[in-house]
């Protein structure tokens, strides 16, 4: 082991297992470690403080391994200065980038440290100016540009762990369905209000079992009263609740009996085909050819949505992005303001959401299905918060939380 780093963090490093995780990134990416000082909280709101000394075989390797660990908070004692190249290929990073966590993020140039705006994982950071730093995605970087290369000038920060019982917390245990759903229901409710009330924005990520389970009437009414202000899904969710609208089908299921109709497998097609006659979905909402549901609701409110489609998808709808970097960055361009996040029933649309989304942003991921609502986490997504339960009672109970007077009849 030739090189070597001396690391430090701040924070809850025992009961939150970061610093069991540390030690064993260090080990994994083949370097060493020496704790050289670890003072330990004693009241359970008390953080906790390490040093560490971490090596590798070379500099390279070194540094490969201090990106890996500031995912979880570890940064040098003494970081020195940035070090900015310029890109030489469009869509091209420099071979030593930094390549960036969703963790608050700060580049000292020169004798500054600037915040890094709207953090994202796996990207670069892109300098505007001695000023200003953002993250950037490598299909976006442009020869000339300015990003930061190595490990040196750059720390990141935990979020603040809140140990207060008004939170919703203890739901970060381990995924599992036997949870008190009521005391769920009000918490994430209240944490609505309180983001509403600050000014903030509520993002939905939502999946087609929206309408299968018979949950979009709660849907649509947690839009009229302004929980909902942007909505992301792919081509199914928007086609789904405009076939229900037009023809009170899902999937050619009647809504009202759970039976299928004679000819309600082309339901959807000819949902989308009306869509597309129409021009947009606005459009069929101010010719009165749509006339209900949660996209109906979503433009009627004036709220915005971006719906990026699939290989699998039929038709699509004319609003949907067929370009997924194209679908990328209009969600990226939602993204500020946006002070809580709810997925609900879509595992695909909520990973990839997960990864543009900032670690302070609040995250709960709600599905029938397990795997679904861990696979956030396990993708780096590690401020999210999973509940299992079905996804119609769920958004029905929400809404009897939001909306005075709801009621699912």
């Amino acid at each position: 082991m030739t090189a070597s780093e001396v690391l430090e963090t701040t924070g809850h490093l025992m009961d939150s297992g970061v610093l069991a995780r540390v030690l064993d990134d260090v080990l994994a990416y083949g370097g060493d470690y020496r704790i050289d000082r670890l003072d330990v909280g004693r009241a359970h709101d008390d953080e906790s403080y390490a040093r560490i000394v971490v090596s590798a075989e070379d500099d390279e390797a070194l540094a490969r391994l201090l990106m890996r660990l500031q995912t979880h908070g570890m940064n040098q004692v003494d970081p020195g200065e940035a070090v900015v190249r310029e890109v030489e290929r469009d869509g091209v990073f420099p071979d030593d980038f930094y390549s960036t966590t969703n963790l608050e993020t700060v580049v000292r140039l020169g004798s500054t440290w600037v915040p890094v705006e709207q953090p994202e994982m796996d990207c670069g950071l892109l300098v505007y100016s001695a000023t200003r730093v953002r993250t950037v995605p490598v299909s976006d970087v442009k020869k000339g540009d300015k990003v930061v290369c190595g490990a040196s000038g750059v720390k990141v920060v935990l979020p603040q762990r809140d140990h207060s019982t008004e939170t919703f917390e203890f739901m970060s245990s381990s995924v599992s369905s036997e949870k008190p759903q009521s005391l769920l229901l009000r918490q994430i409710a209240q944490q609505m209000r309180e983001v509403k009330a600050e000014g903030g924005k509520v993002l939905w990520v939502g999946g087609p079992a929206i309408v299968h389970t018979g949950a979009a009437p709660a849907m649509v009414a947690l839009v009229e009263h302004g929980y909902v202000d942007v909505l992301f899904a792919g081509n199914a969710l928007a086609t789904h609740d405009i076939e229900a609208s037009l023809y009170g089908t899902s999937l050619g299921v009647d809504l009202s009996h759970g039976k299928g109709v004679e000819h309600g497998h082309e339901h959807h097609i000819r949902a989308i085909n009306a869509i597309r006659k129409a021009g947009s979905i606005k459009a069929a909402v101010d010719a009165g050819v749509l006339t209900g549901g949660v996209m109906h609701a979503l433009v009627k409110q004036h709220k915005r949505f971006v719906l990026v489609g699939s290989v699998r998808d039929d038709g699509p709808l004319p609003d949907v992005y067929t370009d997924v970097i194209e679908g990328q960055r209009a969600m990226r361009a939602e993204l500020p303001g946006v002070g809580f996040a709810i997925m609900v029933a879509t595992m695909l649309h909520s990973i990839a959401t997960g990864n543009i989304l900032p670690a302070s942003v609040p995250l709960v991921s709600v599905d029938i299905n397990p795997a679904t609502v861990t696979k956030l986490a396990d993708r780096g997504s590690s401020q999210a918060i999973g509940i299992v339960t079905d996804i119609g009672l769920f958004l029905e109970g929400l809404a009897r939380e939001l909306v005075p007077g709801f009621s699912s009849s």
